[in-house]
């Protein structure tokens, strides 16, 4: 390795450090923040009881979906962008297609998906029952994001913990 790839180096761990910090610092000011309102450490206790759910998806699910547990299945789902519509035209039968909602929790609810279906046992044999289905691995996958999101809706509605039936 020669001077300027060691330097590189150097920097790039510099770098790694300073947003380690930066990360620290947003997690314990989130932390903070939750603890300070009950409602909200209720719905975090709720929603980080379900395996494969942890700090990251309760924390953008209190700050970008503040209604959790006040709407229904179907509400929920369009309000995250997971909600199938048709693109249906006289008798022509279209795909349909998940849009809108608020991107950001989608693309929170599609990695914590990734973990889920390997460790919450519920949503990995909901998962491998639509892949063996036939269905592809994508839209398994964001079926499996709706009913999570549905399930969390109803758990915070119920002031429930997660059981495994």
């Amino acid at each position: 390795m020669d001077k300027a790839d060691k330097a590189i180096q150097s920097t790039h761990k510099r770098l790694i450090k300073i947003l380690d910090k930066e990360v620290a610092w947003v997690t314990a000011k989130l932390e903070r923040t939750v603890g300070e309102v009950t409602e909200w450490q209720e719905t975090y206790e709720i929603v980080t009881s379900v395996p494969g759910v942890g700090d990251g998806v309760a924390h953008t699910l209190l700050g970008e979906l503040p209604e959790l547990g006040s709407l229904s299945p179907r509400q929920v789902a369009a309000l995250c962008g997971l909600a199938p519509f048709n693109k249906d035209s006289g008798s022509f039968k279209g795909k349909r297609r998940i849009k809108g909602g608020r991107a950001p929790i989608r693309t929170m609810l599609y990695m914590a998906m990734m973990c889920a279906i390997q460790h919450n046992p519920v949503m990995k044999k909901f998962y491998a029952k639509l892949v063996a289905a036939g269905k592809h691995k994508k839209v398994a996958l964001t079926a499996c994001m709706r009913k999570l999101v549905t399930i969390l809706n109803a758990m915070v509605r119920d002031g429930r913990r997660w059981q495994e039936a």
